[in-house]
């Protein structure tokens, strides 16, 4: 997956939820979205790009969301038996 189309994906999402007259609550709703509607591979994609470019092309609002809970969208390493 190409990290520009999670971006541009991302951005979208944040668009829709730019509307709520709550900006906590927006960034709360990108978060579950992405949690319920994303594979781990492309959460992990995006939150990576966070880290290494400091989230370059993300709007403010996605920024906050992917920062604010950063570990509820990390997917979990599956346990070793």
């Amino acid at each position: 997956m190409n990290t520009e189309h999670l971006i541009t994906m991302a951005n979208q999402i944040g668009s829709f939820f730019a509307s709520y007259p709550d900006a906590d609550e927006a960034a709360d709703e990108i978060a579950s979205h992405i949690k319920r509607f994303w594979a781990p591979r492309m959460r992990t994609l995006l939150l990576a790009h966070v880290v290494q470019h400091d989230g370059d092309g993300l709007s403010p609002l996605v920024l906050v969301a992917l920062e604010r809970h950063r570990g509820m969208l990390a997917p979990m390493e599956k346990a070793r038996a």
